[in-house]
């Protein structure tokens, strides 16, 4: 079976580096019209050459995801340059990991409030394409998180969002799925960063999976494809831990 976006318009708020960088290259092999956001301009320009090089309708526009205004500027302007939205994928974090207030508010505003106020924006549309929401969570939201209380408690709050938005547009034909991601590993990374500035924290996660390795970004732009498409068309509601047996040791 072949997953096919071909002719989707599909917007990946976070979309320039790790994982919403692959799942945006991802949508686009499978022919998808992409749109991409994040704060950061020579990563989000990097990512947009790539796109492009697929041939479909391409978008690229900075947004700090922690303004509200912002979001719902960002949403428009995508849906018009696309021609509408069929997926959303709101992937951003803060990463607010310190228990102050500052890791708090970074955790709230950009990994839990970035998600609400980004659907919000895309309802209308998605109201009108039948669409599907993806948000990227953690399996940090599935289990203790001792060494960043605000980043599990947010990214918990992240899947039950996800099963409330799930009962609440299935009546507009809505899907809304949510991908929890294991430590994942890629150049630039927080995991990559962390082999030499926090090794004993890296060899722990290491030693806890079961398949000898981190995961790949890709490995969760495959899953989220998967929900995105017509294949997992009766799929609603419904959080996928994506994280090579991590949370069973």
């Amino acid at each position: 079976m072949k997953l096919d976006l071909t002719g989707r318009n599909s917007l990946i708020a976070g979309g320039s580096r790790g994982i919403g960088r692959s799942i945006a290259l991802t949508f686009a092999e499978a022919g998808a019209n992409v749109s991409i956001c994040a704060r950061g301009e020579s990563a989000l320009r990097a990512t947009e050459a790539e796109l492009k090089k697929f041939g479909h309708k391409v978008h690229a526009a900075t947004c700090d995801l922690g303004n509200a205004n912002a979001v719902s500027g960002y949403i428009a302007a995508a849906a018009q340059a696309l021609g509408g939205i069929d997926v959303l994928v709101n992937n951003a974090s803060g990463f607010g990991s310190s228990d102050d207030e500052d890791g708090w508010a970074a955790s709230i505003n950009i990994d839990l409030l970035a998600p609400v106020r980004a659907t919000r924006a895309a309802i209308p549309y998605l109201e009108k394409s039948k669409g599907s929401v993806l948000h990227i969570s953690s399996i940090a939201g599935l289990k203790p998180a001792a060494r960043q209380p605000p980043y599990g408690a947010v990214k918990a709050a992240v899947i039950q969002l996800t099963l409330t938005q799930a009962a609440q547009f299935a009546p507009k034909h809505i899907r809304v799925n949510c991908i929890a991601p294991g430590s994942i590993e890629f150049p630039g990374g927080n995991w990559e960063r962390r082999k030499t500035s926090a090794p004993a924290i890296y060899n722990d996660v290491f030693k806890r999976c079961p398949f000898g390795r981190l995961g790949t970004p890709e490995e969760v732009a495959s899953v989220a494809l998967f929900l995105s498409s017509s294949a997992a068309g009766w799929v609603t509601g419904q959080t996928i831990a994506v994280d090579g047996g991590q949370m069973l040791s």
